[in-house]
C-alpha cells in the first residue's frame, strides 16, 4: 500500500522474513513492568478482543523515499490488526498493510530525554517526526517514571501534535481506546513509584489483578463480619425474648 504526502513517499510494506531485528535491551527494568502493567488492565477488563494489538518494544515499519525506517514505541494499541497464521510469530507491525495506525504510542523516559522528542527530517528520521508526520498516530504520551509527569500530544486539524491538558482530576481521555489515562502513585510487585494507569468513562479506576483479589478478600471479610453481627444479635436477641419467658423461633 502506498500513502503520499507533500514531500515524502510513503509505502507499508511486510517486514521480510529474514530481516534482522536490532535486539536492543531495556534501557532499566521500569520500563516492561509499566507496559505490561498497562497491558494487565485492559486484559483483565475484557477490553482486549479481536484485533487489538498491544506490544511494548515492538518494531512499527513504515517505508519512507524507498528506505525502510522501524522504530519501537515502549508500548502501543492498534486496532483491526488481521491475525497472523499459525505458526507464524509477529517480529514487527506494518501499519494500513496487517491493520490501523496505531492509536497511541507511548515512550518512558530514562534519566535523560533521547529520541522522544526528536523532529530530525533526514534519514533516519527522529520519533516525534516519525510519530506525528509517517505515521500520524492519534496520540504520543510521553512519561517521565521518576518524577510522574506525562505529556499527552494530539494530532490537531493541521496534522501538528498539540499538548493536551489533563481534565480535573488530573486525566486525559484517549479517545482511540476510549479511557482516561493518568498518573498513580504506588506499589505493584517489586516496584514502588508512578505508573500509568486507565480509568472508565464514570471515572472508576480499572484494577490489577491483585487488587481484584484483594478486593475481594475485603468484600469476604466485610460480609463475613456482618453476618458475625447478625448472629450476635439474635442471640442476644433470644437471650431477651426466653428472659420474658418466650421461646424464640426456631
Amino acid at each position: 500500500m502506498t500513502a503520499s504526502t507533500a514531500d515524502l513517499k510513503i509505502t507499508w510494506e511486510k517486514l521480510p522474513d529474514d530481516f534482522i531485528l536490532d535486539e536492543e535491551p531495556v534501557e532499566n527494568i521500569d520500563q516492561p513492568l509499566l507496559a505490561a502493567a498497562l497491558r494487565e488492565i485492559l486484559e483483565i477488563a475484557g477490553l482486549i478482543v479481536a484485533g487489538i494489538l498491544i506490544a511494548p518494544n515492538m518494531g512499527i515499519c513504515a517505508t519512507v523515499d524507498s528506505k525502510l525506517v522501524i522504530k519501537a514505541p515502549d508500548w502501543f494499541y492498534a486496532r483491526n490488526v488481521q491475525p497472523l497464521e499459525n505458526p507464524e510469530i509477529r517480529r514487527s507491525y506494518t501499519p494500513n498493510l496487517e491493520g490501523d495506525i496505531p492509536a497511541i504510542v507511548m515512550e518512558f523516559l530514562s534519566a535523560t530525554a533521547n529520541e522522544e522528542y526528536s523532529q530530525i527530517q533526514d534519514y533516519p528520521p527522529g520519533k516525534w517526526y516519525f510519530y506525528e508526520q509517517i505515521l500520524r498516530v492519534p496520540t504520543y504520551a510521553i512519561f517521565q517514571p521518576a518524577t510522574g509527569r506525562v505529556e499527552i500530544n494530539q494530532l490537531n486539524s493541521s496534522g501538528k501534535y498539540q499538548s493536551q491538558h489533563p481534565d480535573p482530576n488530573g486525566r486525559y481521555w484517549i479517545p482511540g481506546v476510549g479511557l482516561f489515562l493518568g498518573v498513580w502513585y504506588g506499589t505493584k510487585a517489586e516496584r514502588t513509584g508512578y505508573w500509568l494507569r486507565w480509568w472508565d468513562e464514570s471515572g472508576q479506576m480499572l484494577l490489577w489483578g491483585a487488587e481484584m483479589v484483594e478486593r475481594e478478600r475485603q468484600e469476604r471479610v466485610i460480609a463475613q463480619q456482618q453476618a458475625e453481627q447478625e448472629r450476635e444479635r439474635s442471640s442476644i436477641l433470644a437471650a431477651q425474648l426466653r428472659a420474658l419467658g418466650i421461646e424464640p423461633e426456631a
